[in-house]
């Protein structure tokens, strides 16, 4: 039984990562339809490791937002990820813009994850995946690795769905200097 277990968990892992390379049309992405850029960002509710309740993307109106879907606390790739966020969080709040990640674990496991890591950014819980379907970003049973610029309208403005957890605070950070740059 556990060979079984192993063997499906590795298929799995290979046809996902088969999977990931990006043969459709620029609109799709591992885990569905993205939103369309320059439209509206799709609306979500959600609740946060905070305890302040939940959270909404009508909540960060007036502020840019970067909305970054991972798909497990305390996983190598989203641990990094969520450091070097955490690490240039300064920067992004000097720029009037906020940092929010959202992946399937439920509010506990994200505040054990904030309190493990010290992020002092929100984590909020997808459980069901509503919120990244939404987003052209949910896998069956977890969110994909995918990151969105918010304007302070509300406006999608930038997309990254292939992602490198060390380097990707700075990408993100140097395309939000440049979308404020132009508006």
């Amino acid at each position: 039984m556990m060979y079984r277990r192993q063997f499906f968990s590795t298929l799995l892992a290979i046809c996902l990562a088969f999977l990931s390379f990006n043969f459709a049309a620029p609109a799709f992405a591992l885990g569905g339809k993205l939103p369309a850029v320059n439209q509206p960002a799709p609306e979500f509710t959600l609740p946060t490791n905070t305890g302040d309740g939940q959270v909404s993307l009508s909540d960060y109106r007036g502020k840019w937002l970067v909305v970054y879907f991972y798909p497990k606390d305390f996983t190598s790739g989203c641990t990094i990820e969520a450091r070097r966020f955490q690490q240039d969080l300064p920067k992004y709040l000097a720029k009037n813009s906020q940092i929010i990640g959202i992946s399937a674990d439920d509010v506990d496991s994200h505040a054990e994850f904030c309190d493990a890591e010290g992020l002092k950014f929100p984590l909020l819980a997808d459980t069901d995946g509503k919120v990244s379907k939404a987003y052209g970003s949910w896998m069956s049973f977890i969110s994909a690795r995918h990151s969105f610029i918010i304007d302070p309208d509300g406006i999608l403005r930038e997309t990254f769905v292939k992602v490198n957890p060390a380097i990707h605070s700075k990408e993100v950070f140097a395309r939000l200097l440049e979308l404020q740059a132009s508006s």
